[in-house]
């Protein structure tokens, strides 16, 4: 029985190792003792070990002793194998003195190797210096663009809407008879200038002129409204027409307040959706872009908070000057100052990116560029371009993406106007409420950029094309809903301290609100990166052709819209249940175009 169990021992040392054996030994001995782990983790086999359990270490090495079964014998080790005992057993202590230390060195380095891997993250998240080369920039001029809209949507509103014998009747002719002609004619003027000249002095020709113009009109055509616009003219010729053509004649009556209207609707077109973006589109790849296109917005959606404080605090200083001095034309000049010293900052930034990232090897595919600038330009006049725009199903979904979102936020928005102007007649009033309006949208349009980039990155390009129409056609329905059934939601405005139009004044701007923030995180990326696998030709004359016609296309649709209803119903408010039910149509044929249109897309990306 002892040669059994001591056979039973060395075949375990000659298995697992010594200090296997060592953790057999020191453990106090019983029947029913478990087995150290052999070799740092596995157990003995099932036939080994019981029997080893039951050995216990002798304080004496000469006689250790055995134990089965509780009863003990004695047994001689030959000597041979003492010293080869003490030995296991100085390296049994060693090694469980080791394991202790590495232990808590292990639990003392757990912190350390957290805190590495949350640095890790962290630098994860900071592009490399070739991809910050160029996002810093295009956040920058971004920004710069977006102070500037804000500011001149703020005003144009302020000025057209407040203008003696005009209101938001107005918006909806001068859209559709202003608005869209200056539209058309600077798409065939465009085509021209991308035929004979390199892109980047096209961006230098589109935007140079609309800063002289906003210099000019504070400085010299504001101060001589009083004989350019032709006030007893327009006055002789409505005594002869009907009261229906009141609005149409406010435009002819206040001319250069309508040019303005239509040059700062264009700033936003032209600049904003085909100047800038097209160029971030030519700096950027399709992976940067799915990166930072909802993130570096998230620097130029700060300008609106920055803009409509400005905004804010223009119309609080101008409430205090003294008599004598023309309080709009104070304020005209501090707002336009400041849109021609942004233009002059964004200007500058382009010229930067041209001489400094165009030409970067680490920023920019070199080959690309000098493929592209071989290749030979395709005239096209404005005809052609149709019909080569036209014939492809990938355009006209982007078109109709554009111009769906630009007749649906008009409907909603003329309406909310109307209210608002009855809430705020006053300019002052009226303006500082827009001020904090395009802060608000700012601040909002900051917390969707952070959420945007994760839409993406989860849900992918679809779903992310997909929110605005949902947001739109939400909260759409809902401020209609308060406009019609105003007399039902009175208790709920009283008990909210306030009157119906105020609370349907307050459900707009947060409509409107919530429309633009998604507009600018989610959708105006969405649509930039649908321009990315198309071939030059399209890129340009398709861009051209879908953000500057569309989107006025889709304002004036939506305008258009609005004039029949009121000529039909004879008022604004008496057409609103109408285009409620319109704006439900719009937003059905909108997904539809984004779904058809996301099945594209992704055919595009696998073919790159």
């Amino acid at each position: 029985m002892a040669r059994s169990n001591f056979a039973i021992v060395v075949l375990a040392v000659l298995v697992a190792g010594p200090t296997a054996l060592t953790n057999a030994y020191v453990q106090p001995s019983a029947s029913s003792a478990r087995i150290g782990s052999i070799g740092g983790g596995s157990s003995f086999s099932a036939a080994v070990a019981p029997r080893i359990s039951d050995f216990r270490y002798a304080s004496s090495m000469s006689s250790p002793a055995l134990s089965s079964g509780g009863m003990t014998m004695g047994l001689s080790v030959p000597s041979a194998l003492r010293s080869p005992f003490k030995k296991f057993r100085g390296i049994a202590s060693s090694s469980s003195t080791s394991r202790i230390g590495m232990s808590d060195a292990a639990a003392a380095a757990e912190p350390e190797e957290e805190k590495k891997n949350f640095l890790q993250k962290l630098k994860n998240m900071v592009p490399p210096a070739n991809e910050r080369k160029k996002l810093l920039p295009l956040a920058l001029m971004f920004f710069c663009i977006l102070f500037n809209y804000t500011i001149l949507r703020d005003t144009k509103d302020v000025l057209m809407v407040t203008a003696p014998k005009s209101g938001a009747e107005v918006i909806p002719f001068i859209k559709t008879y202003v608005n869209l002609p200056a539209a058309i004619g600077f798409t065939a003027i465009y085509a021209k200038l991308c035929d004979k000249l390199e892109q980047k002095n096209v961006f230098y020709a589109c935007t140079i002129p609309f800063l002289i113009f906003f210099g000019l009109f504070a400085w010299a055509i504001f101060p001589n409204t009083s004989w350019l616009h032709p006030h007893a003219f327009v006055d002789a010729v409505a005594g002869h027409l009907p009261a229906g053509f009141a609005a149409p004649l406010s435009i002819i009556r206040n001319w250069s307040y309508a040019v303005f209207y239509v040059m700062a609707e264009m700033w936003g077109s032209v600049v904003a959706s085909l100047l800038f973006w097209g160029f971030a589109n030519e700096v950027t790849t399709v992976d940067e872009a799915k990166k930072y296109y909802p993130l570096f917005g998230m620097g130029a959606n700060v300008a609106l908070i920055f803009s409509g404080q400005y905004v804010k605090w223009v119309s609080k200083m101008r409430a205090n000057l003294p008599p004598g001095v023309d309080p709009w034309g104070m304020s005209i000049k501090y707002l336009m100052a400041a849109v021609v010293g942004c233009g002059a900052i964004m200007t500058g930034i382009f010229s930067y990116m041209q001489n400094n990232v165009m030409t970067d090897p680490n920023c920019v595919d070199q080959e690309k560029r000098k493929n592209k600038a071989k290749k030979k330009k395709v005239k096209m006049g404005m005809r052609d371009s149709a019909k080569f725009l036209m014939k492809s199903p990938y355009i006209r979904d982007l078109a109709t993406l554009v111009i769906s979102y630009g007749m649906c936020i008009n409907i909603v928005e003329v309406s909310w106007k109307a209210k608002l102007k009855q809430a705020y007649p006053d300019p002052n009033a009226y303006s500082a409420f827009m001020g904090n309006f395009s802060s608000a949208t700012g601040a909002v349009t900051l917390i969707m950029m952070l959420l945007g980039r994760t839409i993406f990155e989860k849900f992918g390009w679809r779903t992310a094309a997909l929110v605005t129409p949902t947001t739109i056609g939400v909260t759409g329905l809902i401020f209609f809903a308060l406009t019609i059934f105003s007399s039902t939601f009175a208790p709920v405005a009283a008990a909210l301290g306030t009157s119906p139009l105020m609370l349907a004044v307050l459900v707009g701007a947060a409509q409107n609100i919530l429309s633009k923030s998604s507009k600018y995180s989610l959708f105006d990326p969405c649509k930039e990166m649908a321009y990315i696998p198309l071939d030059q030709e399209s890129k340009t004359k398709g861009k051209a052709a879908v953000d500057v016609i569309g989107n006025p296309l889709g304002k004036s649709g939506g305008s258009l819209i609005q004039q029949v209803m009121i000529f039909a119903v004879g008022s604004l408010a008496a057409a609103t249940p109408y285009l409620a039910g319109i704006l439900g149509v719009l937003i059905y044929f909108w997904y539809k175009a984004a779904n058809s249109l996301g099945d594209q897309f992704e055919e595009a990306m696998e073919m790159e």
